[in-house]
């Protein structure tokens, strides 16, 4: 075992010597170092410097001898099928332990992608590459001699864990590393970066946002970014107010006529009709499929509206921050007062409408008493017999909370169901059948936001029948 002497005169200095003396040195500490911990020491703090660094170390390699081997090495003629023993010999060697070499001091024209791929495996432990990178220097009152920005592939499984550390960026200077907890350095929003190298909060959410729009100008490469970092970028909306215009064209949804890609705002206000001033969306489930065959949609598509499908619970709270768009307002289908253009003969059928449905309303309304707020004429369901609505602008996005607000039920006048139970009402309003219909219908609508009558499996064909036969609830 070698001996090394480390002394300092407490003056900002120290040496260490190797001990050939092998005397009692008195004061001062032994210590015994174990090549594992040493190893990740070096790693940690001193991988990118670049003097080499080597570490004495031991290396075993197993070795097999018969059983006829002398203690000379000589081999006598033995059997084939004889066992054989296997011996350990022991060697030492230096071994170089900051094997990567700092590509931040090189021009990055010079820097291969197997090169830049080959860093960011050995910085993120990833192990596949990296989806992008951005390798620049930031120059003015300070300057900065190389940031690289990693966008990885794949989102982390522990993303939006809030148990773990704010972030995984990690801050080297002089090559040295310096800390891995630069909360101050970068934003929530853009956590899953890998590594960033002597930056400063306002150029480093610039560049990502560059990185963002180049890989955006790939469609392939853009999907895969999208289908990682979709939740990244509707939290930077909501909680990144001066890069809000920006990062809202990052944004991608499927819509009404975007069919199984993805479009984005920009896109949407080139297709808007003729006159058209608010960019309709729609909130619902997890699966877009969920929402497309809304009854909330039906107004809107009939009169060859988009309407943007917005199924991720952030989503809610992402455009209740943008607002607008390029100044059209973003304008919610489920929400109470939807006002949409209407010519002269239009306005003036829905008024004849609901003077010959506020009989019918008044009744449900008796019927369903505090389960609604009230019941209106509706002039956004078309197929559908009726839609329950919530007064706030936004739905909550949980089931807890839309059961909870105060909702208003809005009846199809051109529906066969309620013209049914229209006239059933004018002929007996307190018939039994009435009401148990009224309550039926209201559970559905409840339960799926609204039916066709082209589904013959829903419950909207049931009472379509019941009705058509004149069949009371209980038959």
């Amino acid at each position: 075992m070698m001996l090394y002497v480390w002394e300092s005169q407490a003056g900002g200095s120290f040496t260490v010597t190797r001990d050939t003396s092998r005397e009692n040195l008195g004061r001062g500490t032994k210590m015994y170092l174990e090549e594992r911990r040493l190893k990740d020491l070096v790693k940690k703090h001193s991988e990118l410097i670049s003097y080499p660094i080597s570490l004495w170390i031991e290396k075993s390699i197993e070795k097999e001898i018969s059983d006829d081997e002398d203690e000379e090495g000589k081999v006598e003629e033995v059997d084939e099928e004889k066992e054989k023993k296997k011996i350990k010999e022991v060697s030492h060697e230096w071994d170089l332990v900051n094997k990567q070499k700092p590509i931040w001091m090189r021009k990055p024209e010079e820097i291969t992608k197997e090169e830049y791929a080959a860093f960011y495996k050995s910085l993120s432990n990833d192990w596949e590459e990296q989806l992008a990178v951005k390798h620049f220097s930031v120059e003015g009152q300070l300057e900065f001699k190389a940031i690289i920005l990693f966008v990885p592939k794949r989102a982390p499984f522990d993303l939006f864990d809030t148990k773990k550390k704010p972030n995984n960026i990690k801050l080297y200077v002089r090559r040295v590393f310096i800390m891995d907890n630069c909360k101050d350095i970068i934003p929530e929003w853009l956590g899953f970066q890998n590594k960033i190298l002597k930056v400063i909060r306002k150029n480093l959410v610039k560049k990502c946002l560059e990185l963002f729009f180049e890989i955006a100008e790939n469609k392939e490469d853009y999907n895969k970014f999208y289908e990682a970092f979709s939740k990244n970028m509707k939290l930077g909306i909501h909680e990144d107010s001066q890069n809000r215009t920006k990062i809202a064209e990052l944004l991608r949804y499927h819509s009404t006529k975007s069919g199984d890609e993805l479009t984005s705002l920009k896109d949407y206000v080139t297709r808007m009709k003729e006159g058209q001033e608010d960019i309709f969306y729609t909130t619902g489930e997890s699966k877009k499929e969920a929402v497309e065959n809304s009854p909330f949609l039906e107004k809107l598509k009939k009169k060859g509206y988009e309407v943007l499908y917005m199924v991720d619970a952030i989503d809610e709270y992402a455009i209740g921050q943008l607002k607008e768009f390029e100044g059209k307002k973003l304008v919610s289908a489920t929400k109470e007062g939807l006002k949409l253009e209407e010519s002269e003969d239009e306005k003036k059928k829905k008024e004849e409408l609901k003077e010959k449905f506020e009989g019918l309303c008044k009744v449900i309304k008796d019927v369903l008493g505090d389960k609604v707020e009230k019941v209106i004429v509706s002039d956004r369901v078309v197929d559908s017999p009726c839609c329950l609505i919530t007064a706030q602008a936004l739905r909550d996005s949980s089931m807890a909370g839309y059961m909870s607000s105060k909702k208003t039920m809005e009846i199809n006048p051109e529906n066969a169901i309620t013209d049914e139970l229209r006239k059933r009402a004018e002929a007996d309003k307190n018939d039994k059948s009435l009401k148990d219909l009224v309550l039926l219908l209201f559970e559905t609508a409840l339960l799926t936001s609204g039916f066709s009558l082209d589904e013959p499996n829903t419950f909207g064909s049931k009472i379509h029948r019941m009705l058509k036969l004149g069949l009371s609830i209980d038959d």
